[in-house]
């Protein structure tokens, strides 16, 4: 068995998983309007506290060497690998890190003493593998939205394969001008707070994020979860460059794919759920496609907006702490259904016990993947 263990989550909410998901338990929205030196209008966005960031990176060594997204990785890997006791030198121990834009803030010339270099992805990986002496080259998985629960997928598939025994996979993405700058062109942000699968939704919050999960064979690194990864899969509906299927082929594919070996018990899903007109609409028709209509549906985005190569991870952890809380999260910023696919959403905070849950991601060129998550059986 595969299982999905040790974690941390750094956000405008916290800087631990505990944080995080009591933040989210009591509704509170990391998503504000905040004004940026590169525009005159403010944007509706989650953004980390940077003094927040400054109290907590004092405890790297040497941290103005590094960039804001090597910090917060820093904090999260180094936190998860305190937690788990794994000795991140060995030979079976390997990095994934999942983003989509990387130290793209380095583009702005903030940083006077980082060489500009650093903004290429495989340069990220330098860093982080040299801080924590890791003895293989991290793995640079950029693949749009879908790279944090991709990077779990591929760590799954490495450790089956013999190749390692511990995976830790990072996903982290910052907010930048770069990033904004790109989304606003494409008209797709919300001014206000986002409202995902519902009637009046328009578009999507930005959010800043970096979260880490240790995957591992090692059953007794299971004991905060117990929850093995069943399958994963990915596919691409090549539809285009930034529109998803209009009738859901890519993720349809990939939820036929991982519901093959067992289907019961599933408690509900952590939807990618953008609240753009586009994405939400995909994603409804694709559940009702794979048969999963009266199994409840949440997105995080309300809380967190989209943390992009981050987003994968987070969602995956806070539904690992959903399922061990037995609790269902509320799918934040949700009024009226506005769109045609027949799925149940959460609409409140609910108990509920449960064994199994369903992690989904859809991105730019037409990417799509999903996971199924389940608790081991104890006799």
């Amino acid at each position: 068995m595969i299982f999905a263990s040790y974690n941390n989550i750094i956000s405008p909410l916290g800087f631990s998983t505990k944080e995080n998901y009591e933040a989210v338990s009591n509704s509170v929205i990391g998503v504000k309007k905040i004004k940026f030196p590169f525009s005159e209008d403010p944007f509706c966005v989650a953004k980390i506290d940077d003094e927040q960031i400054k109290q907590h990176v004092k405890t790297i060594e040497n941290y103005v060497s590094y960039t804001k997204l090597e910090q917060l990785s820093i904090l999260s890997i180094q936190d998860v690998i305190q937690q788990s006791g794994i000795n991140p030198e060995s030979e079976r121990t390997l990095l994934i890190y999942s983003t989509t834009k990387g130290n793209i803030d380095v583009l702005e010339n903030i940083y006077k003493h980082i060489d500009p270099k650093r903004v290429y992805l495989s340069e990220l990986g330098k860093q982080l593998q040299s801080f924590f002496k890791f003895k293989h080259t991290p793995v640079i998985l950029s693949n749009a939205c879908i790279s944090g629960i991709l990077g779990i997928i591929i760590a799954k598939r490495f450790i089956e394969q013999g190749l390692y025994d511990n995976v830790l996979v990072c996903g982290g993405d910052i907010l930048s001008e770069f990033t904004i700058s790109g989304f606003k062109s494409f008209n797709a942000l919300s001014h206000e707070p986002s409202k995902p699968f519902d009637a009046n939704r328009v578009g999507i919050n930005l959010g800043e994020a970096v979260s880490t999960i240790l995957i591992t064979n090692k059953k007794e690194l299971a004991v905060p979860y117990d929850t093995e990864i069943v399958s994963g899969a990915s596919a691409n509906d090549a539809n285009h460059i930034s529109g998803p299927s209009r009738t859901g082929d890519g993720l349809y594919q990939c939820l036929t794919e991982i519901l093959k070996t067992n289907n019961s018990e599933i408690g509900f899903i952590s939807a990618h759920g953008t609240a753009t007109p586009f994405n939400d609409e995909m994603e409804s028709i694709a559940f009702e496609r794979a048969g999963l209509t009266s199994i409840p549906v949440n997105s995080l985005k309300g809380y967190y907006g989209h943390t992009l190569g981050a987003a994968g991870v987070l969602e995956t952890v806070l539904s690992l702490e959903s399922m061990k809380h037995k609790r269902l999260i509320k799918s934040e910023g949700y009024e009226v259904q506005g769109v045609s696919g027949n799925i149940t959403m959460i609409e409140k905070h609910e108990p509920k016990t449960f064994t199994a849950f369903i992690k989904t991601a859809s991105g730019f060129g037409g990417c799509n993947a999903a996971a199924l998550f389940r608790k081991v059986k104890t006799v």
